[in-house]
């Protein structure tokens, strides 16, 4: 079954922590650079959740129903409901189908004599494990890499095991998307990791201004209020004039945020979507 059809965007208020509505202009939470830059090291799957967050329709729906949290989920692309105001670093939202990052893990039936025993807590990195009612899903953070796991429930610490990859025609981008990430199964790769980051490329660069430029719409500033947030008052002040590429290039920022939470999101979890730094 395919990724639910997500609603049209509606601009509507912006609820932020805690459910107050953002509708004044002169809210400057959106306002420091700074408190974006965690974006800059997120994947697909990350960034798809830092979009549809901020879906005013989402957020509502959340409001009604946490406490039913799998209510309506697959209109979303999720399994069940996540809270909103959790950003992606603290969120865990369980997305439906699987992303092509999500590595399946099953019991090996015919396992060599150097098959390798999984061992949960010898896997390298920051662990958060989840239940979905049907496995277990585990996310390990390792720097600035993220590895999400769907462990089969007939598997047990100790056992040999075998990866699993959708089989289609998209195979070859399926285990791309992956292999980077099965490295850091290997202890020593995963002390590489630790020291070669990757710099974050121009795409992550131009999510993190999407984001903002977003929020600020959502909060009730005009086009010019984003672009003096984005460029500066003086930039502005030069090259904010009607035909301006200045202003040409916050009106496409705004529109693609628009777009990317109303739905377009859901292009960032399936394999050879564009991922930060790579």
């Amino acid at each position: 079954m395919g990724l639910q059809p997500c609603p049209p965007w509606r601009l509507t208020s912006f609820y932020p922590r805690g459910g107050i509505a953002i509708t004044d202009s002169s809210t400057a939470h959106w306002h420091p650079s700074a408190a974006y830059l965690y974006v800059l090291h997120l994947d697909g799957p990350a960034l798809a959740w830092e979009y549809l967050r901020r879906n005013p329709e989402y957020r509502l729906a959340w409001q009604h129903h946490q406490h039913c949290p799998q209510h309506e989920a697959q209109r979303w692309g999720l399994r069940l409901l996540e809270d909103p105001a959790r950003d992606a670093r603290d969120a865990h939202p369980d997305w439906f189908p699987d992303p092509s990052s999500v590595v399946h893990v099953y019991p090996d039936a015919d396992p060599t004599d150097d098959a390798l025993l999984f061992q949960l807590w010898r896997i390298p990195g920051r662990k958060q494990l989840m239940h979905d009612g049907k496995r277990l899903v585990l996310t390990t953070h390792l720097i600035d890499r993220k590895l999400r796991m769907a462990i089969s429930p007939a598997l047990e610490d100790g056992m040999a095991y075998a990866y699993a990859v959708r089989a289609g025609y998209q195979l070859r981008e399926r285990w791309r998307a992956i292999e980077a990430d099965l490295a850091m199964l290997d202890a020593a790769s995963a002390h590489l990791s630790a020291i070669a980051m990757d710099r974050p490329g121009r795409t992550a660069m131009l999510h993190m201004r999407t984001l903002q430029a977003l929020d600020g719409t959502l909060a009730g500033a005009s086009q010019r209020d984003v672009a003096e947030v984005l460029f500066g008052i003086s930039t502005v002040a030069e090259r904010w004039y009607d035909d301006s590429d200045l202003r040409a290039q916050v009106r496409r920022l705004i529109r693609r945020g628009q777009t990317l939470m109303g739905g377009g999101y859901c292009h960032l979890l399936r394999p050879g979507s564009t991922t930060p730094g790579r």
